[in-house]
């Protein structure tokens, strides 16, 4: 294991552990490892085998590439033009997550008054919420149609043809969270 790789184990196992709140002797007995190995692995000395690479992954809860990356830094602003933005008709999308994560996608649309936009059916089994943050939107979907106001929210599959609409004379502000099914 090279030099580098070694001490980024023994950084990102000790920001997880501390992270959990968790003591070496604790963690330890969690991942099957002696406390001594705990210890060892996280001064950066340690060339462990993959069998306990493993363990420790699974008792932090965390992919082996996390382990062994370089450390992530605990925080990190995303100015808004480095967030992904697309025009959809009238109808802005901005992507709320910088990195995928599996499963999940949170956009924000911003409607001028009267613009709408299309949604596009998701994979089966897909569960898509969506909320109102200012103005009104409608969703249409499945042959019914809710008007949200601030705050309001609906939960719909997201697997069926939908779409979006401001009715208003002012712009209108919605989130959406779609859920992928699994698989």
């Amino acid at each position: 294991m090279s030099d580098s790789v070694a001490a980024h184990l023994g950084t990102n196992i000790r920001t997880l552990r501390e992270a959990r709140g968790l003591t070496q002797q604790q963690i330890a007995t969690l991942a099957g490892v002696p406390r001594p190995t705990w210890a060892t692995l996280e001064s950066g000395a340690a060339n462990p085998t993959l069998n306990v690479l493993i363990k420790v992954a699974a008792a932090l809860q965390v992919r082996v590439e996390e382990l062994i990356g370089p450390p992530r830094a605990s925080a990190r602003l995303y100015r808004a033009d480095e967030l992904p933005v697309r025009q959809r008709g009238a109808v802005e999308v901005r992507k709320l997550l910088p990195e995928p994560i599996p499963g999940l996608d949170i956009e924000r649309l911003a409607l001028p008054p009267g613009a709408h936009m299309s949604g596009v059916p998701h994979t089966p089994g897909t569960r898509e919420y969506l909320t109102c943050e200012r103005g009104a939107v409608e969703l249409s979907a499945a042959g019914n149609t809710w008007r949200l106001g601030p705050g309001e929210l609906v939960v719909f599959r997201g697997d069926q043809k939908h779409g979006y609409k401001n009715p208003g004379r002012s712009p209108c502000v919605a989130y959406s969270v779609v859920a992928f099914a699994p698989g």
